[in-house]
């Protein structure tokens, strides 16, 4: 898929309840995508702290390029990912997670890395190292990309990192249901682009807790992962579309 040269990027932070990992996140942000066009788009999943305030007011500083878009209601991860893609104005979309341990500083090595492998990649995909997540945590995240690799062959040896950088209008094609945002290289592959990695270093949460737990996750994956194996099947032949000129 072609991209502009030295497109805008959009950042999508999906969030519920950040509002202390959001005060210094944004900073972060900001510092890593300094020189190039960029934007910021925290998706507020129905948080009853401090969140929506706090960006509030963050959004009146001058020159500020964060944006709020919000949720009546809390409606998941997946739910407000596709919010912030929806709302994005970017070429080029990049996700992070919003609890503090994806390092903004990777997002311009994801982009860079997106627009070197040419039109025929549509995902860059972080893959983390050194988790530190708690040992269940792991393990299970661990056994889930193995089964998830073994029934998908997407190449991808951690499909649940944040940070990931696609083309926005490839992004919003990609057919959504909940638990998407953890299958986006196979279902990116499942349009008939390459998928690039980058090994991201994982951070320590500094504030606050998961919203996300292990059984919730888990028993939805199981269902997420025979429906993507399911719609992998359906699309075995991809044509390249070009439009014929007079």
């Amino acid at each position: 898929m072609n991209l502009p040269d030295n497109p805008k990027i959009s950042v999508v932070i999906p969030c519920r309840n950040e509002e202390a990992n959001l005060a210094f996140l944004l900073d972060e942000v900001e510092q890593a995508l300094s020189g190039r066009p960029f934007e910021i788009i925290v998706v507020d999943d129905g948080s009853t702290d401090g969140t929506r305030p706090m960006v509030t007011e963050r959004m009146r500083q001058a020159g500020s390029p964060v944006r709020l878009v919000a949720h009546d209601h809390s409606a998941g991860q997946s739910a407000a990912v596709r919010s912030g893609i929806l709302a994005a104005s970017g070429a080029i979309i990049a996700t992070m997670d919003g609890d503090g341990q994806n390092d903004p500083a990777y997002i311009p090595k994801l982009a860079d890395a997106l627009l070197a492998a040419g039109s025929d990649t549509g995902i860059a995909a972080g893959q983390r190292l050194k988790r530190t997540d708690t040992r269940l945590k792991q393990l299970s995240s661990r056994f889930a990309n193995r089964l998830r690799e073994s029934i998908l062959h997407d190449g991808t040896r951690d499909s649940g990192c944040g940070l990931k950088a696609l083309p926005t209008a490839l992004f919003r094609q990609l057919p959504y249901f909940d638990g998407w945002h953890r299958y986006l290289p196979a279902l990116v592959v499942r349009e008939g682009f390459a998928v690039v990695h980058i090994d991201v270093v994982d951070r320590q949460r500094r504030h606050g807790k998961s919203n996300y737990g292990i059984i919730d996750r888990g028993l939805r994956g199981a269902l997420d992962l025979i429906g993507v194996w399911w719609l992998r099947r359906r699309r075995k032949i991809v044509p390249k579309v070009t439009e014929v000129q007079e």
